[in-house]
């Protein structure tokens, strides 16, 4: 399954899959991996033939299973540890050493490989529960966070969901889009925690504000429904040991396709990002935001002055992102910004928008993420 859910974009999602238990070995190098059990097994017989003293490669030809255990397969390295036992009788043979020393010398090997290949089908059987799991996490946050299209109204909608993976844990970002009589209403944010407990909590949050984005008058209104309905869902799992931290951060969004304006409110969340003629401004609150679920609220009218509405015309993009984003580090610790990597480009679409945040992020941290990243990128079309 691909750790990419994009709407109004190209490719195929990537994902680093595991296999028998140990990431696939890929590229240049992948050959020269498979060579070391064999330059094992050759250097043991070796040193055991022309050695200095007995028995010194015996170290080599126990080393050589143990070798393509880690880069082999489970059928390969049965192989190689097969290998290593026939090539350890053929020296011995060869040397005309006692029939003690036989025996002795092909335990030496057969046990090391024994354990070797318990070893690796312990690990090869973890792994395919891990991804297992990993694979039914995927599904639900899938089920709860479906692609929005690629134009909503008079909207074009582009979307990226990247999948860090760390401990096999899935994230609680989400993001959503809807037309509603007021224009076009836009969600993007984060929910507290990994796993499964995000996930729920990112249905609800994401349920919520399909139900009432076509009916609240205002953002303010549906941040608060948005904030009843987390607060009903804590109360209902009040039982359990995270229910008092299942809150979301939250920018919403509402693109008047009249008026030519777009009005913000923020929860907590990183603000979002105008693109206009090469220049990148972050949309600061007016005012600080709680995040949602905290069951605190917030006074009418709070995040939704007119200081958080503005101009949104053809040519423009709005870039909003989770901290999987704003927080990724390059290796020296510095953190992206977007303000500056996106500056001086030149934009066709929101999906090259979307495409070009995701590589330059990527590039940024030298491909290591901590953390996963959603991205919606939304821009007024005829």
């Amino acid at each position: 399954m691909a750790d990419e859910v994009r709407a109004g974009g190209r490719g195929a999602g990537v994902r680093r899959g595991v296999v028998g238990g140990s990431e696939e070995v890929r590229g240049g190098w992948a050959g020269l991996l498979v060579m070391v059990p064999v330059l094992l097994l050759i250097g043991g017989v070796v040193l055991d033939v022309f050695g200095p003293v007995p028995y010194a490669g015996l170290p080599l030809l126990s080393a050589g299973p143990l070798a393509a255990c880690m880069v082999l397969t489970f059928r390969g390295a049965a192989i190689t540890a097969a290998a290593a036992c026939v090539l350890a009788v053929c020296v011995d043979v060869l040397v005309n050493r006692p029939l003690t020393a036989l025996v002795v010398n092909l335990l030496d090997v057969a046990v090391i490989s024994a354990i070797a290949l318990w070893l690796k089908w312990v690990v090869q059987r973890q792994g395919q529960r891990f991804a297992a799991v990993r694979a039914v996490a995927e599904v639900a946050q899938r089920a709860v966070l479906p692609p929005p299209p690629a134009r909503v109204g008079a909207v074009s909608v582009a979307t990226r969901y990247e999948c860090a993976h760390a401990e096999a844990l899935i994230g609680g970002d989400f993001y959503a889009v809807r037309s509603s009589p007021f224009g076009v209403r836009a969600l993007i944010g984060d929910v507290r925690g990994k796993g499964l407990p995000a996930v729920s909590t990112m249905a609800v949050a994401t349920s919520a504000f399909r139900e009432a984005a076509d009916q609240a008058a205002t953002l303010w209104e549906l941040a608060e429904y948005m904030e009843r309905a987390l607060v009903r869902f804590a109360a209902d799992v009040g039982d359990q040991p995270d229910a008092l931290e299942r809150f979301a951060t939250a920018v919403l969004v509402e693109v008047s396709e009249t008026e030519g304006r777009v009005r913000l409110h923020h929860r907590g969340h990183p603000p979002p990002y105008l693109i206009r003629g090469g220049r990148v401004t972050s949309l600061e609150p007016s005012a600080p935001g709680l995040p949602l679920g905290l069951g605190l609220g917030l006074p009418e009218g709070v995040g939704v002055s007119g200081r958080d509405t503005f101009p949104f015309h053809q040519g423009d993009y709005l870039l909003l992102v989770t901290d999987g984003v704003t927080e990724a580090l390059d290796r020296h610790g510095a953190y992206y910004e977007p303000r500056t990597r996106l500056a001086d480009r030149d934009f066709r679409t929101a999906s090259e928008v979307v495409d070009t945040l995701v590589a330059d992020v990527t590039d940024w941290t030298g491909g290591r993420r901590h953390d996963d990243m959603a991205i919606l990128a939304l821009t007024p079309i005829r």
